[in-house]
């Protein structure tokens, strides 16, 4: 496929812009010929994972199972997109020990909680504070972020197609 395969992992809280840069990314990539898939939360949460809610038992198996398929897709030959909020360090550390060394590269897309609720795209934050929706990470579930990511976004006034940029500038000479 003229690239080396790996995964793209991008962690943050909700609302924090995960997805709308994953999704910038992916057509970055496609666009320049690359072969790239993204693993969205949302989408996997309502297929291979919609078996699980949101305490933190099943919270380990979402992100488990979104690794071993990352994992899979990977071994395929794809570059592989991941955005999940995975909260816990130790479900990151699983994916990335799934992966050969370097395969693996954490993007923490760092937004304060206060602007992801400010931003509040699905009206989860409003749900959770209010006490309708229960196990909500940042809220009443905690957020671990990465401690040493290899890229780290901050988007407050960033732009998320520059932010796409960044990390396709990054990937260029180390996967393609």
């Amino acid at each position: 496929m003229n690239q080396k395969p790996a995964v793209l992992w991008f962690t943050g809280l909700s609302g924090a812009g995960k997805s709308t840069i994953a999704n910038h990314l992916k057509k970055l990539l496609n666009d320049d010929g690359r072969h790239a898939i993204l693993l969205d939360g949302d989408n996997i949460r309502r297929g291979l994972n919609s078996d699980l809610g949101f305490a933190e038992a099943d919270r380990v198996e979402n992100i488990r199972r979104v690794a071993e398929v990352a994992k899979l897709m990977k071994e395929a030959g794809l570059i592989v997109i991941v955005a999940c909020i995975s909260p816990f360090r130790s479900g990151r550390q699983f994916a990335r020990d799934l992966m050969e060394p370097g395969e693996l590269i954490e993007i923490f897309v760092d937004t304060p909680l206060e602007e992801c609720i400010q931003r509040d795209p699905k009206g989860l934050y409003k749900l959770a504070l209010s006490g309708e929706l229960h196990h909500f990470t940042g809220i009443d579930s905690p957020y671990e972020p990465p401690e040493r990511p290899e890229l780290h976004l901050r988007t407050v006034g960033a732009d998320p197609a520059q932010s796409a940029q960044i990390v396709e500038t990054f990937l260029r000479g180390k996967f393609y």
